[in-house]
């Protein structure tokens, strides 16, 4: 019992900050999701569950998820990718190579704000250096809103595995080297699988922060043209005069987020190679 009772304590603070800012206010979210607007939010009417079934259910929702899928789609495997390869050519021990990996991080020193921001003139149609109609164009619109995620993903990733890479035993390395192994043999058989822990680490966190981007679409593209880059959280952040269908999207998104999450856990652990096995 003391042991339990020590425990309690411990957690006792955690326990009361998740109930103040996320049991409680999730559970009033879940309320308000059974209220419909009336008259531009003046007023609301009970409607129980049939709010959820008509917004989940609808274009709403389904269009919103299908461009934050895509959104996910373009920015994890492009930014993971290319800051694995980055990570692995930065680790390496050469006179000055603090510098690149100083450069290659700095992605992260940036707030998504000012990398939109540096994007947008970058591929501005007029002044850009890439002068490219992007934004303007549907079926790129939400790739246009994507590079700023994949420059910032790519810097996180960098980041993280060079951390994992240096935890990796250089006897291991040598080993490979003497029995063979040439660069690209020795990356997936060896390095990939003793990082692997590292690699979901950031699968899942990148998956997430993909599904609740907002602020690169809104400065970039602002969710047009004609919707085609409304992801779920700016689909969110429209319904100001309508608190009821806001929270059954934000329910919806929380949803979609928890499972995406959980089937990442349960299909890319069985890959997840760790120390002591």
């Amino acid at each position: 019992m003391k042991e339990v009772g020590l425990a309690l304590t411990f957690l006792a603070p955690s326990l009361i900050i998740f109930s103040v800012f996320f049991y409680l206010p999730f559970i009033r979210l879940l309320d308000w999701g059974r209220y419909k607007s009336q008259r531009g939010g003046l007023s609301y009417r009970y409607v129980g569950l049939s709010q959820y079934r008509e917004i989940l259910t609808g274009p709403e929702f389904t269009d919103g998820l299908r461009h934050s899928v895509l959104f996910v789609l373009y920015t994890v495997p492009a930014g993971l990718v290319l800051g694995v390869l980055l990570a692995v050519a930065a680790h390496r021990p050469l006179k000055g190579i603090k510098i690149f990996q100083a450069i290659f991080s700095s992605t992260l020193a940036s707030s998504v704000a000012v990398s939109s921001v540096l994007f947008l003139f970058l591929f501005n149609p007029a002044v850009g250096f890439f002068q490219v109609g992007w934004k303007e164009d549907p079926d790129m619109a939400l790739f246009a809103a994507a590079l700023p995620s994949i420059w910032q993903n790519l810097g996180l990733a960098f980041v993280i595995v060079l951390a994992g890479l240096q935890a990796v035993p250089e006897e291991v390395m040598e080993a490979a080297r003497l029995d063979g192994y040439g660069p690209f043999r020795r990356l997936v058989r060896i390095t990939l699988p003793l990082i692997s822990p590292v690699l979901l680490f950031l699968v899942v966190v990148l998956v997430i922060f993909g599904f609740q981007a907002f602020a690169q679409i809104q400065i970039i593209t602002n969710g047009g043209p004609a919707g085609a880059s409304e992801t779920l959280v700016f689909k969110i952040s429209r319904q100001s005069q309508n608190y009821g269908a806001g929270a059954v999207l934000s329910i919806g998104l929380f949803a979609v987020t928890l499972v995406v999450t959980f089937l990442q856990f349960v299909l890319l652990e069985r890959r997840v190679h760790y120390g002591d096995e």
